[in-house]
């Protein structure tokens, strides 16, 4: 099983479409795959058409009360899942810090999913805290979405600071361009030329697109009603180019 986080401090920049769209094309392959959207905003759910809530909350779930598996949910597409959101996740820092090995309990809460799903992406909430240390402990991969402006950068080096002060494996974290408007010059300076702290960058960028937004309109995953236009494209090359970038354990 590989789990892979779309994660960022900074919220728009894209991370749920990402999440979204490639767990799509990973169950298109034939992966049996599962979404958990962490975001008490719940917009993961909302594209699924999937009501956010959990029975009991995630207190409940955190604290091993009910199985992750009662709330798991099948998606209108074959082989892709979803454990949709809650509102009560917006504490969820506090239910972790009840708990033995606070950093540790989401990696605990996935081990069972071990046989029954090959990839699992977590849509994170966008915040620096104790869930982001479950996230960083739980996951292979860490996907960034960067939009390429000085401020989105600044965000991105905040992340890597924070890998680097907790002895964490920097080599997951897997950057990319998102939201690219190659009208504007900073956005085409950046993209053409990134900078070197950008470790491990994704050569893949996902273009700033409205049919992107309207993701939220069909409630569906790009490639299902634009499987033609440059940005569905961009997607599928961003995953091949993550596949090549992911651990080989299982």
């Amino acid at each position: 099983m590989k789990v892979i986080a779309t994660y960022n401090i900074k919220g728009g920049v894209g991370k749920t479409a990402t999440a979204v769209n490639l767990a799509w094309l990973a169950a298109r392959e034939g992966a049996p795959t599962l979404v958990w959207d962490l975001d008490p905003q719940g917009a993961a759910s909302y594209y699924f058409r999937i009501k956010p809530r959990i029975k009991g909350g995630g207190k409940r779930l955190i604290q091993g009360k009910r199985e992750l598996d009662d709330f798991i949910r099948g998606t209108d597409y074959e082989l892709l899942d979803l454990l949709p959101a809650d509102f009560s996740y917006r504490n969820m820092d506090l239910y972790l810090e009840q708990a033995k090995n606070p950093v540790r309990q989401l990696r605990k809460l996935l081990r069972p999913f071990k046989s029954e799903y090959y990839y699992v992406f977590l849509d994170c909430p966008p915040s620096i805290s104790l869930v982001s240390e479950n996230i960083f402990e739980a996951t292979d991969t860490v996907l960034v979405p960067t939009i390429p402006t000085t401020l989105s950068l600044r965000t991105y080096k905040q992340i890597r600071k924070f890998f680097r002060q907790h002895a964490l494996d920097s080599v997951k974290v897997l950057p990319f361009f998102s939201m690219v408007d190659r009208r504007k010059q900073l956005h085409r300076s950046i993209v053409d030329a990134p900078p070197a702290y950008m470790e491990n960058l994704l050569q893949t960028a996902i273009p700033y697109d409205s049919k992107v937004e309207r993701m939220g309109t069909c409630r569906t995953p790009l490639a299902e009603f634009a499987p033609n236009s440059h940005t569905a494209r961009c997607y599928e090359a961003l995953w091949e180019d993550i596949k090549q970038r992911l651990p080989d354990r299982e």
